[in-house]
């Protein structure tokens, strides 16, 4: 450990004791994304620059301005663990699906089921349920008289559209879910919050196991939003990548010609634990969340601030949080979408809070190789952190081949770069100006 690394660690103690509040760890995480079925998998091929983005096939693109998407393999979900609930199938979406495939790599890296009061251990997750298919639309306007009237009793005698689909349009179903799949019987929360959704959910999870309201908390996103409902929006407001020479390169997050973001499904799920918890039963200790800002940019639904504001005030707010100083930042997990607006904003807002020092800080974009996931974006991005933190390794952002003099920091262009970091910031901002800040650190052993 360098002098300066023994400083750090120093200060970091010693701030613990004068704030003596309960410290929260990283006993399991896992992910399911277009690069994987978990986090190995992800992890080695984003160090190897390899793009997830292909053309989508689970709807008709046709027509579209943009018809590609950062879709996951079914595969990864052949070898889904039976639940032994009979009919809880009914009420799974696919990003539920995901999620609970990504929650049991994490689950059993920390031995979840060992613990014993299950009253003490929760659900924060990132979702906004399950958009209707374009069937389920036609099906339902069958019955339909076009006068003001539905035909409820034929629908009903048919039963061809099933009660349960109901169900799946419901944010918070997939948390209730979730705790009946893994016995959680703590705190229930959803967040619904558009692409800070998974981050906000890991935050919020932090903030009550370090306040003493549980011990361990299931926490991240998940999101599946390749269908034409969940697509089409984005598309009339010119939010996607229509120009692009292939797939792999569309997403191209601080590169002078990024035209838009491409939208993604997976899931990240992180078991997030008291130090003391995971000490007395030995879990594996990832790393640390050391802290966490939230806020609003109180702007415009669909556009960030110029000046980027809220990022700021988020930024801020989880360097506090945490009791770091900008200086003590060695990596920056950007929330770098590809649009034009998003990446100069965060570009100025980096520059507000580290100021000089901004263009020495490596900051890279995990978008430009798995696409934007919306809610489970902030949860995957957030393990890759900590594993570049854990592999000495940072991510690159690919496809940056032209600069934009007004996103002028070091975007760690096209390869992953071999540097030890002890500490790091993942940044999530998101539509209608949402912004979540995590500091995420190496378990130092104290």
């Amino acid at each position: 450990m360098s002098s300066n690394d023994s400083m750090r660690v120093e200060g970091r103690n010693a701030r613990s004791e004068q704030n003596p509040r309960r410290r929260v760890v990283v006993t399991g995480a896992g992910m399911v994304t277009p690069l994987g079925g978990n986090c190995r998998e992800t992890f080695d091929k984003a160090v190897n620059g390899v793009s997830g983005i292909d053309y989508v096939k689970s709807f008709e693109t046709a027509g579209l301005p943009c018809r590609i998407g950062g879709e996951v393999d079914d595969r990864c979900l052949e070898d889904f663990p039976d639940s032994g609930i009979q009919g809880i199938e009914k009420y799974s979406s696919r990003g539920l699906k995901l999620m609970r495939a990504a929650t049991v790599e994490a689950a059993r890296q920390a031995r979840l089921e060992e613990l014993p009061d299950r009253r003490r251990i929760g659900v924060s997750l990132g979702y906004h349920a399950e958009n209707p298919s374009v069937s389920e639309m036609m099906l339902l306007h069958r019955f339909y008289d076009g006068n003001g009237h539905w035909d409820m009793k034929s629908l009903k005698e048919r039963g061809s559209y099933p009660c349960f689909s109901f169900f799946r349009r419901k944010p918070d179903v997939a948390t209730s879910l979730l705790s009946v799949f893994f016995d959680c019987r703590g705190s229930n929360l959803t967040v619904v919050s558009a692409c800070a959704a998974g981050a906000q959910a890991i935050g919020e999870a932090f903030r009550m196991i370090r306040e003493g309201r549980t011990d361990a908390m299931i926490a991240g996103g998940c999101e599946a939003p390749l269908n034409f409902a969940g697509f089409v929006g984005f598309a009339l407001i010119r939010a996607l990548s229509e120009k692009y020479a292939a797939p792999s390169k569309a997403s191209r997050p601080f590169d002078r010609k990024r035209n838009g973001f491409v939208m993604a499904e997976g899931a990240g799920a992180l078991i997030l634990e008291e130090l003391g918890c995971a000490r007395a039963r030995n879990a594996p200790i990832l790393g640390e969340i050391l802290g966490y800002g939230a806020s609003a940019d109180a702007y415009r639904i669909t556009d960030v601030h110029p000046k980027g504001e809220g990022a700021v005030l988020a930024i801020r707010r989880a360097l506090e949080d945490a009791s770091l100083a900008p200086e003590d930042i060695q990596y920056i997990n950007a929330h770098g979408t590809s649009t034009v607006q998003n990446d100069i904003s965060e570009t100025v807002a980096i520059k507000r809070v580290f100021g000089e020092r901004a263009g020495k800080i490596p900051v890279s974009s995990n978008k430009s190789m798995i696409g934007h996931a919306i809610a489970a974006a902030g949860a995957i991005e957030s393990i890759l952190t900590l594993m570049g933190i854990q592999n000495g390794i940072i991510l690159p952002t690919i496809n940056h081949e032209l600069r934009d003099p007004k996103c002028d920091l070091d975007y760690v262009p096209n390869e992953a770069r071999v540097q030890r970091h002890r500490i790091a910031m993942s940044n999530s901002f998101g539509f209608g100006g949402q912004n979540a800040c995590l500091c995420i650190g190496e378990y130092d052993g104290s």
